[in-house]
This record gives structure tokens, C-alpha cells and sequence, in this order.
């Protein structure tokens, strides 16, 4: 029988200590002055950061936060997965598995976890490849590789029916759960779900406002902000280097995307989800060296052949919840699976649970719940 079994984060104090030591001797990079965040991130930003993570972060305090929630291990296609299990204290409740986004982690979920728990058995999983669910051990781990080994979890947790939430590359992970496993996944929820045309001229018929302002943010995303994507689908190991023996790097690396990613009416990062959250998140990749395995997510995805390859349409419903950063388009989402619920946010951007918890919160639970 597979073996589960318990798990708590206990971070050495010489990885602590190391990490500030390596925090004081930050080699500083020269910038372009008056550039603001148009050619990555500010250095005078970036050190303000740093210095707080460096001081003021309470490690120790996140990580007694983070053990809070029950956690566990498990093996699955040789791969050591971590995901926590919060179970409600309604015996009706709905079990649901979340899978985060890159470059997210269960962390970022802390803000919605009470609120859920009130109606799901929660099951946060760490991605495969990232935080305690890495380093990756083998090649191969796809975005259908990952949904068969998500579904194995709640399979061995006992769970025969459940829902299914995911944000960005966790919704895709999240909607193949749905297609792999239709007779045990009840629903799949998502946000900040990628959306892409198939190629069909007639698509483009009849789109909205709001449809024709999401496929031009979804053009300027290509244009302006694949950077991090090409590195990481073509050369990971190489960009893991840097990220491994740099705290700045890692900082700066995963800072960026929450800059681009968040609600714009956040002037900073952590105007969107609050700066311990955004460092503890961080930190997560840095104690466990998973810049290069969550990277290599993204090679994996773009050298896969069945990839972008035509699938079957899942035929389990699927709810979407809209960020005002969002590029979903419904059409190209009806492709994937019917859509049953629909909702534009007023607020958040890609980072929703961390960003707008009730909001959050409350989507989650009228797609699994629906008022009579």
C-alpha cells in the first residue's frame, strides 16, 4: 500500500543563517536610470526587499504559520509530492484539491484556507518539482503526468468524488484532471486561466469588448512578458545557476511576475498580497532549491508533442472566475469543457486567493455550492 506520511517544515538554522549571509553580500547590478519596472526589476526596490527579508521577516514565524496545517508526503511515479489536508468540520463537505501556479505555492492560499474549510475538505498540493515537492528526480513531468499524479493523491486519501480548483498552469492541470478522471472529479474551478485561439478565423466573430481587451493583453503578454517563458522552456538548467546561488536572483526572478501579474491597482507586489506573504512564498524556493525543477515545468510543456496536440473535450463543468488581469476568452474555454459558471471580478489579478480571499473564497464556493 502507498505510504503517506506526516510532514513538517523545519528549515535549518544554517540554511537561515546562510541565506542572510548571502543576502549581506549582494553584488549590486548597475541600471539604466528613469527606467522604472519597464526593463525588469528596479535595484533600489529590489534592495529595500531584500533588506527587509533580511531583518525584519520572521522566517520562523511563517514557518509555525505554515505548520498550522496538517501536512503530508507521498510518493507518486517516483516522485515525492507534498501537498496539507484541512478537513472541515462538516462531515457533507466537498473535498477539493487546489493546484497552484508558477511561480505561486500552497502558501499563497494560507488567506482562503478558514473561509474554505467551512464547506471542503482542502487538499493543497505543492506542484510536482516545486518546494517540498522537489527538486524533480526524473524527466518527463507534464501537465498530464502532474494531473494523473493529483488524481493518485486523492485517490489514496480515500476521496472517490471530489472538486478540482487551479490558477494558470495549475488550471490546466486542473481541467486534464477533469478529462483523465471524469467519473470521480465532480467540477474544476478555475482563475487566471490561459486561453489561446485554435487558429480559426471565425473565432474572432462577434467577441466582446471585454474579449477583444483580453486578447490584446494576451498579445502585449507575447510581445513584452515571455521572457521568463522562453528561458524556461529552452535552457532551465542554465537559469538555475543563478537562482540557486543567488537570494536576489530568486527574488528578483519570482518578484517580477508578481509586479506584471497583480491587480494594477496595486502600486507594488506587496501592495497586492502583503510583503511576509510574498517573502514567505519566496523563501519556500529558495530553502528548497526548486528554481531549477519549477523551471523545468516549462521545458517539459513546450517539448511535449501532445501538448498543444487537439484534446478531448473534459466533460466535466467547469467554473472560471475573471481577475481584472485576465485573458480567458469563454469560446476558447468551451473548447476545453462546459462552462456552468462565470464570474468578472471587480479586483485581483493572476495571484486571486493571495490577492482577494473573499472574493476568492466565495467564487469557489457558488460553483461547488450553488444557491436553489
Amino acid at each position: 500500500m502507498a505510504t503517506i506520511s506526516p510532514f513538517r517544515i523545519d528549515v535549518p538554522q544554517a540554511d537561515l543563517d546562510d541565506l542572510h549571509d548571502r543576502l549581506a553580500r549582494a553584488r549590486w547590478t548597475p541600471e539604466i536610470p528613469g527606467q522604472g519596472w519597464a526593463r525588469g526589476v528596479p535595484v533600489d526596490y529590489l534592495r529595500g526587499l531584500a533588506d527587509y527579508w533580511a531583518g525584519e521577516f520572521d522566517w520562523r514565524a511563517a514557518e509555525a504559520r505554515l505548520n498550522e496545517l496538517p501536512q503530508f508526503t507521498t510518493e507518486v511515479d517516483g516522485q515525492t509530492l507534498h501537498f496539507a489536508h484541512v478537513r472541515s468540520a462538516d462531515p457533507a463537505a466537498v473535498p477539493l484539491l487546489i493546484s497552484h501556479d508558477w511561480p505561486a505555492s500552497f502558501a499563497l492560499y494560507l488567506p482562503v484556507v478558514e473561509a474554505l474549510r467551512a464547506h471542503f475538505h482542502l487538499v493543497l498540493v505543492s506542484n510536482p518539482g516545486v518546494g517540498f515537492s522537489g527538486p524533480l528526480t526524473s524527466p518527463g513531468w507534464s501537465t498530464a503526468r502532474s494531473a494523473a499524479a493529483l488524481n493518485e493523491i486523492m485517490d489514496r486519501l480515500g476521496y472517490q468524488r471530489y472538486g478540482v480548483q487551479g490558477t494558470g498552469g495549475g488550471a490546466w492541470i486542473a481541467v486534464e484532471m477533469g478529462r483523465q478522471a471524469p467519473d470521480r472529479v465532480i467540477g474544476v474551478h478555475v482563475n487566471g486561466h490561459i486561453t489561446v485561439p485554435s487558429g480559426d478565423p471565425a473565432e474572432f466573430d462577434g467577441l466582446t469588448e471585454a474579449e477583444q481587451e483580453r486578447l490584446r493583453r494576451l498579445q502585449e503578454f507575447r510581445d513584452d512578458r515571455m521572457g521568463f517563458a522562453a528561458i524556461q522552456s529552452t535552457r532551465p538548467q542554465t537559469l538555475a545557476f543563478g537562482l540557486h546561488d543567488s537570494p536576489i536572483g530568486q527574488l528578483a526572478w519570482i518578484v517580477e511576475k508578481f509586479q506584471e501579474w497583480t491587480d494594477p491597482a496595486a502600486a507594488l507586489p506587496e501592495d497586492a498580497v502583503g510583503r511576509d506573504l510574498l517573502l514567505t512564498n519566496v523563501s519556500l524556493y529558495w530553502f528548497t532549491g526548486t528554481a531549477g525543477s519549477s523551471a523545468n515545468t516549462y521545458w517539459e510543456s513546450a517539448h511535449d508533442p501532445s501538448a498543444w496536440a487537439p484534446k478531448e473535450r473534459s466533460t466535466v463543468p467547469l467554473g472560471v472566475a475573471l481577475g481584472v488581469t485576465d485573458i480567458t476568452v469563454r469560446r476558447f474555454a468551451e473548447r476545453e469543457a462546459p462552462v456552468t459558471h462565470w464570474t468578472e471580478l471587480p479586483a485581483g489579478g493572476n495571484f486571486l486567493p493571495a490577492e482577494q480571499p473573499k472574493l476568492f473564497a466565495d467564487d469557489v464556493t457558488a460553483f461547488f455550492h450553488p444557491a436553489p
